[in-house]
């Protein structure tokens, strides 16, 4: 009787586990494989060539790759700290607001756009024509009409066409901050703030002192979280310049090598890195988590 409830557990959970060793665990360790290996698209076909670290050297070697990896780290202390930075803000400043709930909303709703449909937005906000034809662009037209020349804000390098594309990412991920971080904020006591104003402490202080690290945990939370997604960040790269005038990420040229150049090696050796960028911070998430629920 009793062996017969130990496997009762296994029963609820083996399921689950099946679909995570064959959707998860078995392509990893096939793309981990592959990554040793040439062109082709089949994983055990004999006409595959053996290339030992050849991908790998490209990944860390090559132009196209390094540029990639810059700009995921231009991307990452950009994105991060700007969504962080803004959405704790407003949280704090919009919760004294008469219509909060109606501002919020509208700061929330890029969240709900697709990706994809964002970026098409945002590339006719950052259209540009040549100085001698109307400019079809909201921002182009602004310039215009106040007399400057038209900037090509997604052709112009090294850096300008970088900040454009993550000023869309910022865009759709600030209000998801937001909420979160208003959440939290509700959360804490008013009994203390009133306690900072009574003992002579202004708005800054009480900020720094009171909010900001009642709010660690919240802020290291989205901060990992906002990482993550910007480091796996392909879609509005890929809708707006597909990587042109030097604004390739690492999930962009993964794509092109596996589906443009059909080398699933290469592609293959650039998914395991974006993997080992990845898993530190979820390991971070997860201990933080356990340590938590240990509390």
């Amino acid at each position: 009787m009793l062996h017969t409830k130990r496997w009762i557990p296994w029963l609820f959970v083996g399921p689950a586990l099946i679909l995570i060793l064959f959707f998860l665990t078995y392509p990893t360790l096939m793309t981990i494989v592959r990554s040793f290996y040439g062109k082709g698209t089949q994983i055990f076909a004999s006409t595959l060539d053996f290339v030992g670290l050849a991908n790998w050297e490209f990944v860390f070697n090559s132009p196209a790759m390094l540029a990639a990896l810059r700009n995921n780290a231009l991307w990452t202390v950009v994105f991060t700290l700007c969504t962080v930075t803004f959405g704790l803000l407003l949280a704090v400043l919009l919760d004294r607001v008469r219509y909060e709930k109606i501002v919020k909303s509208i700061i929330f709703i890029p969240a709900a756009i697709s990706m994809v449909g964002a970026s098409v937005i945002w590339k006719f906000v950052f259209a540009y024509r040549p100085v001698n034809l109307s400019q079809i662009g909201v921002l182009n037209a602004l310039m215009v009409a106040f007399g400057r020349e038209p900037v090509g804000w997604l052709i112009e390098r090294p850096w300008v066409n970088n900040l454009a594309l993550i000023v869309v990412g910022i865009w759709i991920w600030t209000g998801f901050c937001m909420v979160i971080f208003s959440a939290a904020y509700k959360n804490i006591p008013r009994d203390l703030i009133e306690a900072a104003r009574t003992d002579g402490a202004n708005e800054w202080h009480i900020f720094w002192g009171v909010i900001l690290p009642l709010m660690t945990k919240t802020i290291a939370v989205v901060a990992t979280t906002m990482i993550v997604q910007v480091l796996k960040i392909f879609d509005i790269v890929f809708v707006m310049t597909n990587g042109a005038y030097d604004t390739e990420v690492i999930a962009n040229r993964m794509y092109k090598e596996m589906f443009n150049f059909f080398n699933y090696g290469r592609a293959s050796a650039i998914a395991v890195v974006l993997l080992l960028l990845i898993t530190p911070i979820m390991i971070f998430n997860i201990r933080r988590f356990t340590r938590q629920e240990a509390r």
